[in-house]
């Protein structure tokens, strides 16, 4: 049985709990003009940016399954991790973690005199993006603590502005728009296809479905 997971499926249920939260609770303090007011409003901003972001994970998540030789985990949970892993892609050229970001903006890095570098993106401070993805980094390292085998966590940008025809990297970590992504996964390297799918075997037994 295929245990791929679905991309976005995590959070489209949250937008779908919000949205029904938000419905619940005006029809409760207005029973007669509630489903009125709902349709005048439009939703709340925190609650488009789930829907936002759900429809990009699942964009990113079709763009990775046409990769050739390129096997791809969805949605993910790992033990003690508090969140999601987006997608988990095991290529040629090692294994990927890739966190999407439906956030718009320039994607810039200040690297001031003093103190460490900083993800900007639409001149806000983004960096938290990276701590997240290194904690998401070392579940899967944890995982494959005994294999020899590149690990690599993405930033995977769907609606940002990217500068510059190849990705960019912080902290380790690939600041990429979705086809210099596919470029990086194409690209030619060391692991075999049994490889490949040996990993991927190892990583879908580790990390449960979201």
């Amino acid at each position: 049985m295929d245990h791929q997971g679905e991309a976005g499926d995590s959070i489209e249920r949250e937008y779908r709990r919000r949205k029904q939260v938000r419905e619940q609770r005006a029809r409760e303090r207005h029973p007669r003009i509630g489903r009125a007011l709902l349709w005048l409003n439009e939703e709340p901003q925190h609650q488009r940016a789930f829907r936002a972001g759900a429809r990009g994970e699942r964009t990113v998540g079709s763009s990775l399954e046409r990769c050739a030789n390129v096997l791809v985990l969805h949605n993910r949970r790992a033990p003690g991790l508090g969140g999601d892993i987006d997608h988990v892609a095991i290529a040629p050229t090692g294994v990927y973690v890739i966190d999407t970001k439906a956030v718009r903006g320039r994607v810039r890095i200040d690297r001031p005199w003093f103190g460490e570098p900083k993800l900007l993106v639409g001149g806000r401070d983004r960096t938290t993006y990276l701590d997240g993805l290194d904690k998401q980094v070392a579940a899967v390292r944890a995982v494959l603590s005994e294999a020899t085998v590149s690990i690599q966590g993405a930033l995977c940008f769907t609606k940002a502005d990217v500068p510059g025809l190849s990705s960019t990297e912080l902290r380790g970590h690939l600041l990429v728009y979705q086809k210099a992504l596919r470029k990086r996964l194409k690209a030619a390297g060391p692991l075999s296809p049994a490889e490949i799918a040996a990993l991927r075997s190892r990583l879908e037994t580790a990390l449960t479905p979201a």
